[in-house]
Order: structure tokens, then C-alpha cells, then sequence
């Protein structure tokens, strides 16, 4: 592709060049007449050739859309390039004797003018070499580079094989035994026995790092495991109190609703409540699931952080007078989806308003600094345990494991 670019790069240099030697050499004949012997030879040596038309004509004319764009004097001339045939000529030096020819008239006398392209040829072909050597020394680097990166990916595999040929050379071959002892550990392990761990010490050193990868790995698929199954308490605990109340109020209205209006209405209140709180709850579990699938689709804009946090703060204060509210927000520009970004503010503010004590201080402060955002919420309520702090960001991981109903657990 570069050097495609390169040739038609350079077919364009050579027309600029042959149209403006062409045009000075019109200049000179309107000056000066047609050149003698001696001014030839001198001309010749700046690529310039310009005699009488004696051949019959030979070029072709330019369409005059392409005309518009070349000088006025050479408009009209009809234009042909030659490449002069010589035998046992390389590859190397067949355009060196590459002309551009125009036939035109001058001050009313026919006129040939001859542009020789040697000196402009040599100077490409030499950018070319050095274009071919820089192209070589890329795809060299690269092809080390490459090779590098696959033997570091290869690596495991080739120490992997290389731990199999060299398997208890001393202690000899893995007895049956040994290996249904391995096997029969793996066999164990399933959901409910997650556990479940590959004794290491009765383990051949060939095996133990293949035994302590299986180990590492069944710990990791036990937390996703056990956060699947807190979760799943959690929500069951969520879901658990409205379908209670609304069997509740649905008791409510069998017994009394039907003939007692205050108890209708509170009924039907109060359903459509519970209700809305599932609904926010189902919402809120899709919304992770879409997360976790890869599939949640953003909206990315440019937005101000600080004006953000302005509206988040005016929102909060209209709907919450049971807390101090305090705003201290910079311009700051980021590019992300607001919708989310509004979402994570608002629960960072609505778990501040849980664990503050009703009169307390809550600050939302957007700062910025050396290309980067901060956005802060700082309360004075009752503060984070420090061996919980680790966990904060750890998937539905809460310090308060009772989950009370008033803090939304």
C-alpha cells in the first residue's frame, strides 16, 4: 500500500515538474526565439529540449476540464510521453530516459518541447531505495518482535511438554494408584462441595503446579459461587417482604375491602407500592445481568461532571429535609454515558442518606487534576468498618449482614 502510494505520488511529481520546465521553456522562446546549436546543448543539460516541429503530429489533447488547471500557455498543447527503447537495459535504469513531450505553437512557429526527467528520476529512484531498506529493517524488527511474542505464548505449552517428558525420571512413572487418588479428588468436587482442595503433600512434585492451578482455580469459581448465592438470598429477601405485604392487603380486601371504601383504597395504595418496588428490584437485577452479558449499550457524550453534580445535589435536597446537603463542584469535562453516571451518583448520595443520622452532613464534591476526575460524597454518618473497606467494591457484598429493611437490605 505504501508503495503503491509512492509510485502514485511520484507519477504526480513528474507531471508538476514536466508542466513547469515545459512552461519556462515557452517563456524562453517568446523572449528569446527558438535557441541555437549552442543554447541546445546548455538547455539540454537542465532537461529542457526545444526545436521546430518537422514529424507530423503525435500527442494527443487534454480534455479541457484538465486544461483549466495548467498554465494558459500550454493549455492547448498536445502532450505524449516517451520512453526511448534500448536493448539490454535492467529493471533499474528503464526509466531513466522517460520524456514528456509537447507540441504547441510559439509566436505562430510550430514548437516541440522535449522534457528530460533523468535528474528527477535518480532522486525518486534513490527515496524508493531507502523506502525498500526502511520497509526490510520494519518487517525484520517485526518478525523478531512476532517471533518473540509467540515463544513467550508458546512457553507454558513447551515447559508443559517438556514436564511430561521429564516426569519422575527418578521416582519412575505415577502409579495407579496415584493417579485414582488425583482423579478421584476431582471427581468429588461439585456445587455443593466447592471446597473441595487437592492435598499437596501427597501430590508428585511434577504435579504440584498443576495441582495448585486446579486449587487456585476452584477458589475463585467457590467466591463467584458463594456472591451468587448471597446474592440470591438477598433477593430473595427483597422479593420476600412485598409479596408478603401484598398477600397481606390482598387478605385485606377479601375480608373487608369489599364493602369498606377506606379499606379499598388503602389496600389498592399500597399494592401498587409493594408493586413498584418489585418492579424497581426486577430492574435493577437485569440491569447486573446485562453488565455481566456484555450486552448494556452506552451512550457516550461530553458532558461537565461539576454540572452533574449540581443537578444531582438540587434533586436530593428538593425530595430530602432531613439532611444537610452541601455542593462543591468544579468544571470538569469527561466523556461517558451522563444516564449511568447519574445513576452511580445518586446511589452513592441514597446510601449516604441511609447511614447518616437524620440532621447530618452530606458533601458532593467533583474535583479535577491532571487529566483526571474526582467525584466524592462524604457524610457524617456512621462510617465503614475497616475490615470491610477491601470489600466495598466487591459484588453484593454488604457490612450489614442482618440487611435491615430501613437501609434497603
Amino acid at each position: 500500500m505504501l508503495n503503491m502510494m509512492f509510485v502514485m505520488a511520484s507519477g504526480v511529481l513528474l507531471l508538476v515538474v514536466g508542466e513547469r520546465k515545459a512552461l519556462q521553456a515557452v517563456q524562453h522562446v517568446e523572449l528569446y526565439g527558438l535557441p541555437t546549436e549552442g543554447e541546445n546543448r546548455w538547455l539540454l543539460e537542465q532537461g529542457l529540449e526545444i526545436a521546430p516541429t518537422t514529424l507530423p503530429t503525435r500527442g494527443i489533447a487534454l480534455p479541457e476540464r484538465i486544461q483549466e488547471v495548467l498554465p494558459l500557455k500550454t493549455q492547448t498543447a498536445l502532450r505524449m510521453v516517451n520512453l526511448p527503447r534500448e536493448d539490454d537495459v535492467s529493471l533499474y535504469y528503464l526509466f531513466d530516459h522517460l520524456q514528456y513531450q509537447l507540441e504547441l505553437d510559439i509566436d505562430d512557429t510550430p514548437t516541440t518541447v522535449i522534457v528530460h526527467f533523468s535528474s528527477t528520476i535518480w532522486v525518486l529512484k534513490t527515496l524508493f531505495l531507502v523506502l525498500l531498506v526502511v520497509q526490510l529493517l520494519h518487517l525484520f524488527r517485526t518478525m523478531i518482535t512476532r517471533a518473540d511474542l509467540i515463544r513467550d505464548v508458546l512457553r507454558p505449552i513447551s515447559d508443559l511438554a517438556q514436564q511430561a517428558q521429564t516426569l519422575s525420571k527418578e521416582k519412575g512413572p505415577l502409579s495407579v494408584r496415584e493417579m485414582q487418588a488425583l482423579a478421584g479428588t476431582l471427581d468429588e468436587i461439585n456445587a455443593a462441595r466447592l471446597d473441595t482442595r487437592i492435598d499437596l503433600d501427597s501430590t508428585q512434585d511434577e504435579l504440584k503446579n498443576l495441582a495448585i492451578a486446579i486449587n487456585s482455580l476452584l477458589e475463585r469459581i467457590n467466591d463467584s459461587y458463594r456472591l451468587q448465592a448471597r446474592f440470591v438470598s438477598d433477593a430473595s429477601h427483597e422479593l420476600r417482604t412485598p409479596i408478603a405485604a401484598i398477600q397481606g392487603y390482598a387478605n385485606l380486601l377479601d375480608r373487608w375491602g369489599k364493602n369498606d371504601p377506606e379499606a379499598l383504597q388503602e389496600s389498592i395504595d399500597a399494592l401498587k407500592e409493594e408493586a413498584a418496588n418489585m418492579k424497581d428490584l426486577v430492574e435493577q437485577l437485569l440491569f447486573l445481568a446485562r453488565g455481566d452479558n456484555n450486552t448494556m449499550h452506552l451512550d457516550l457524550e461530553r458532558f461537565d461532571l461539576g454540572t452533574l453534580a449540581q443537578t444531582i445535589f438540587r434533586e436530593t435536597e428538593m425530595i430530602n429535609g432531613g439532611h444537610k446537603f452541601e455542593v462543591q463542584a468544579s468544571e470538569a469535562f469527561v466523556l461517558a454515558d451522563q444516564g449511568l453516571v447519574k445513576q452511580a451518583g445518586r446511589i452513592l448520595v441514597d446510601n449516604a442518606i441511609k447511614y447518616t443520622p437524620v440532621g447530618g452532613t452530606i458533601r458532593i464534591v467533583v474535583t479535577s487534576a491532571e487529566g483526571k476526575v474526582w467525584f466524592t460524597v462524604q457524610d457524617s454518618g456512621i462510617g465503614i468498618p475497616p475490615g470491610d473497606i477491601p470489600h466495598i467494591f466487591d459484588r453484593f457484598y454488604r457490612a450489614d449482614e442482618s440487611r435491615a429493611r430501613a437501609t434497603g437490605g
